[in-house]
């Protein structure tokens, strides 16, 4: 049976459940804290200039929070995911080990695997980051600049659109790297200078198509971050905004376009996700398996 991306994932989800659930709550009211916080920089703005200052400090408590939040994940991130990779790498090697591949493709097989690790450890939060602060900044914009928030949504869906024809070219990309990947340790034993150069060049190559792809996107969405920009100043300009009410509608555009200049990488590193989930054999369905049957046993007793 092919294994998949997705799988693997479920697999180590289910198997750390308890330790995932932790960081990813501290992810979630890191991320709810910071959503809030260009209305609450805004209010602050205001009162500073009403005079306010007890009300304005109140902003200073939501920053040493959030990055209090911060500092607490950041700690238990590293503890809970390099207990993970320690159990993954091991089942990886023995289950390559069991099905009889070769030693340069099992030991390149356990480095690949760190990648599932690193799903978890640092492009999931920045995903549900980046996810959270798309949509949570169009949405907020709806309600405080209404055509701004529409436009937003306007740019979404077409990016929507175009998304799924640029997830397949990046597939195939990574499919043809990590088809070189996986012979490097064994054209490094072979020790040929030739086929060596020839394939480091196809590496280079292939890193410098996917290079390419990622700066035309990081083009794109700048080009549109900047006309829904203009769209935003000729909007308050004309009604004479205040002061708070500017900064939170520019920094709520901000949030969103600087989350969205994350998702090409962040599609780009779930593409060589998938296709490492192809390759890679974690063994941990006998984990899961074994565990229901041992709380299956003391059930029973």
């Amino acid at each position: 049976m092919q294994n998949s991306a997705f799988k693997t994932l479920t697999l180590i989800a289910k198997k750390n459940f308890k330790k995932l659930f932790l960081t990813f709550s501290l992810v979630l009211a890191e991320n709810g804290l910071f959503l809030v916080y260009p209305v609450l920089a805004g209010i602050a703005i205001n009162a500073i200039v009403a005079g306010d200052t007890l009300l304005a400090l109140s902003y200073s408590v939501m920053v040493f929070v959030g990055w209090g939040l911060g500092s607490i994940r950041r700690r238990v991130d590293t503890q809970v995911f390099t207990r993970i990779y320690a159990g993954l790498a091991a089942s990886v090697i023995m289950n390559e080990k069991r099905a009889a591949k070769d030693e340069s493709a099992v030991i390149a097989r356990a480095n690949l695997s760190r990648e599932f690790v690193d799903f978890f450890e640092q492009h999931f939060p920045v995903f549900f980051t980046s996810v959270v602060s798309i949509f949570g900044s169009a949405i907020m914009l709806l309600f405080i600049e209404f055509y701004v928030g529409l436009t937003v949504f306007a740019l979404l869906a077409v990016f929507g659109v175009l998304l799924p024809k640029y997830i397949a070219k990046n597939d195939r990309l990574y499919l043809k790297l990590n088809n070189q990947l996986e012979r490097e340790a064994g054209r490094i034993s072979a020790g040929d200078e030739r086929t060596l150069k020839r394939h480091y060049d196809v590496l280079s190559k292939l890193r410098i198509r996917i290079s390419n792809r990622e700066a035309m996107s990081f083009f794109i969405i700048g080009t549109s971050a900047a006309a829904i920009f203009s769209l935003a100043i000729f909007l308050l300009s004309s009604k004479q905004a205040n002061a708070g009410h500017i900064y939170s509608v520019l920094t709520y555009l901000w949030t969103f376009a600087i989350s969205l200049d994350d998702a090409p990488r962040l599609i780009e590193e779930f593409s060589k996700l998938k296709d490492i989930g192809k390759r890679v054999d974690a063994g941990l369905e006998g984990d899961i398996d074994k565990k229901i049957g041992r709380a299956s046993c003391r059930e029973r007793v």
